[in-house]
């Protein structure tokens, strides 16, 4: 597994848009923030043209999203690149992608939800690490929270163990002002299928459930030849579900377990869901349990990942060490 390098004081971060951008005058507050307090934090940012321009879901064109991509790479003073945001067609760009460009400049590069697409393809096609976590806007925030403190230090190198969070945001909330922080309102808790306590290690990789159902069985698909590759380590694998309904993580997970996704798995875990949906009354973790029960496999569900904010930082391709008991978890990472 490739790591890319680290952040250091007076680095430049790459903010990109390989999804949709920002247009919203609200939102585009809460970026201007961000890159405020990343400045205030020792680092330089350079932002592509794309960043503030959205039409019909997209930032740009797809070779232009790839072509802007491959600019930041290309710069060797741009250490990690962090994606605008989420959306749903950042697919479309991967055959316009120079990964050979990526493959000879590793750099960390990190978001969530659509850019799954793009991290995901990087860690399973080239060996590279990428992290699962915040989109720009979220450091936009008046106060960052642990999360996004404990973000940067990892991209900083300090790979610090990561606990779950007393409290996550259930209820939607509008912004007024594009400074809010969270407004943290449910306690959290993980749950453990079948057991009291776990302890689960192994090569971490994952992201957004309903963009891995479409990028299943394309030619961008190595899901396979990567768990194949790293079958001594054993795969832990992280769900994080967006927009599913109960109905369709059935036959996503039975998609994926049919076909060999979770050969040499040690462990699951799913994110918290932003909404229940089901049209026959099935609950979520009732699915899951329904799809995944048969394999034997430790299964934690509603950890801070994804959609439902806050968020740990993951970093796919690392060798992961969780351990959770009574509601509560923890997570740290080796990098070899």
């Amino acid at each position: 597994m490739i790591y890319p390098e680290f952040l250091k004081k007076n680095d430049t971060i790459g903010i990109t848009a390989p999804s949709d951008g920002i247009t919203d005058p609200i939102k585009l507050h809460r970026l201007d923030n961000a890159i405020f307090k990343f400045n205030k934090h020792g680092f330089k940012i350079r932002e592509t043209s794309n960043v503030r321009s959205s039409e019909k879901g997209k930032s740009s064109s797809s070779p232009i999203q790839a072509m802007e991509l491959k600019q930041l790479y290309e710069d060797e003073t741009v250490k990690a690149i962090i994606c605008a945001g989420g959306g749903d067609f950042l697919l479309e760009m991967l055959p316009f992608i120079n990964f050979d460009k990526i493959k000879q400049s590793p750099k960390w590069i990190q978001g969530f939800s659509d850019p799954t697409g793009l991290l995901f393809t990087i860690t399973t096609n080239l060996d590279i690490a990428t992290i699962y976590s915040d989109n720009i806007c979220s450091f936009g925030m008046k106060d960052w929270h642990l999360s996004l403190k404990n973000n940067l230090e990892i991209l900083k190198g300090n790979l610090l163990k990561q606990n779950s969070f007393d409290k996550f945001q259930k209820e939607y909330m509008k912004y007024i002002t594009g400074e809010e922080n969270y407004n943290l309102d449910t306690d959290v808790y993980w749950k453990i299928t079948n057991q009291k306590e776990i302890t689960i290690e192994g090569r971490i990789i994952g992201g957004c459930i309903d963009i891995l159902s479409d990028l299943f069985g394309t030619r961008f698909d190595k899901t396979i030849e990567f768990i194949n590759k790293y079958k001594n380590d054993g795969i832990i694998w992280y769900f994080d579900n967006a927009e599913m309904s109960s109905e369709q993580i059935r036959r996503t997970l039975w998609k994926f377990k049919e076909n060999g996704w979770f050969e040499h798995t040690n462990g699951i875990l799913f994110s918290r869901t932003p909404e229940e949906k089901s049209y026959y009354a099935i609950a979520y973790e009732e699915a899951i349990k329904e799809s995944l029960g048969d394999l034997g496999i430790p299964i934690i569900i509603d950890i801070d990942i994804g959609h439902v904010a806050p968020r740990l930082t993951i970093i796919n391709g690392a060798i992961a060490h969780i351990h959770s008991v009574n509601g509560t978890g923890e997570i740290s990472f080796e990098l070899h």
